[in-house]
């Protein structure tokens, strides 16, 4: 049992059952124990590796794509270039060289992370080099983004927002809970039914299990209240579907699937992303990630970018470009929702 497991078990006996909402809270975000406030859990070293780490293009074509959107808007001086969850910084790190050469877009840019975890904050100083002379604000929350312009940019961030979770039993919606079984971590069900929060559950069978990320949502409409008042788009990429249904809680741990209740504050804990509330009320625009770098020109860049390698350095470029964008690995899997204010074009990728 992990030091973060025992304290859990003993706030169950003390409290009783908890949602599987504060239990990835803790898991996640605990001061002493949590599993990003303690490590840096990207890359080979890591538990897992995104998109970023994969590849420079994924970054510049999202960095060129937000330039382009801001060219489309009037080129609006000065703006906020926000990402949530940085991670390392190396998806802001490529978006600000690849757009190093766009007129205006740094001097006006105003760079902005929404970080908690104060190990990786540290990462991403080292990584985000900022020659221009304009530094690095780090906030907690969306709420704490300027009240201006909004370029925004989220890649597997809200997989890994604490969700609640809902199963149909005997003609009701009840909520999963974890408590405790022969001195363990197990999950139950909550004795009176609920109501979530969710259009998924206006579709329902027997035993069905549905997910509400309220904090998501909650998030997505702080941001685009700046986008209503301000103008500018929002890119959220992260695996999941419209309206997505059943049980996707899930835990890497040393890069391999692990029990979610096994290792609580030594393993990741997400979930996929269920798109259709973040994009509730909002205009937007959905696709698949294949298909929007695809049309960002990723193939054509990764051609250029293979002219100067060879051996080994060529075929791992050849399998990050495939792993990308094909439907059989994070093509299809890998959504991308891009929210702009009524009226505005359609971001790069989308059209």
């Amino acid at each position: 049992m992990t030091p973060l497991a025992r304290l859990l078990a003993e706030r169950i006996r003390e409290t009783g059952p908890i949602t599987v909402a504060d239990y990835m809270a803790e898991c996640l975000l605990h001061p002493v124990h949590g599993y990003y406030t303690t490590r840096d859990p990207f890359g080979t070293a890591g538990d897992f590796t995104t998109a970023p780490e994969i590849s420079q293009m994924f970054g510049e074509l999202l960095g060129l794509a937000l330039a382009q959107s801001w060219l489309d808007r009037g080129s609006p001086t000065p703006f906020t270039l926000a990402e949530l969850g940085p991670g390392r910084g190396t998806l802001m790190a490529d978006i600000l060289r690849a757009t190093r050469g766009v007129p205006g877009f740094h001097a006006a840019a105003q760079v902005v992370l929404v970080e908690a975890s104060p190990v990786l904050r540290q990462k991403q100083q080292k990584t985000i080099s900022r020659g221009d002379g304009l530094g690095l604000r780090w906030i907690e929350a969306a709420g704490d983004l300027p009240e201006q312009p909004l370029f925004l940019v989220a890649n597997e961030f809200f997989d890994a927002l604490p969700i609640h979770q809902y199963q149909f039993v005997k003609g009701g919606w009840h909520e999963r809970l974890i408590g405790l079984q022969d001195g363990a971590l197990a999950f139950g069900l909550a004795e009176g039914p609920t109501l979530p929060g969710t259009m998924a559950m206006r579709q329902h069978e027997e035993g069905m299990v549905i997910e509400e990320n309220r904090i998501g949502r909650f998030m997505m409409r702080q941001v685009h209240h700046r986008l209503y008042h301000h103008g500018g788009v929002a890119l959220v990429i992260d695996y999941g579907d419209w309206r997505s249904r059943g049980d996707t809680l899930q835990a890497l741990r040393r890069h391999a699937f692990d029990d979610p209740l096994a290792h609580p504050g030594e393993a990741d804990l997400t979930a996929h992303v269920d798109f259709e509330p973040l994009a509730e009320n909002q205009h937007h625009f959905y696709t698949t990630q294949g298909t929007f770098l695809t049309r960002l020109g990723i193939d054509a860049r990764a051609e250029r970018l293979a002219q100067s390698l060879t051996g080994e350095r060529l075929e791992s470029h050849r399998a990050a470009h495939r792993r990308l964008t094909h439907p059989e690995e994070m093509g299809s899997l890998f959504k991308v929702l891009a929210v702009t204010s009524a009226g505005a074009p359609p971001p790069p990728g989308f059209a």
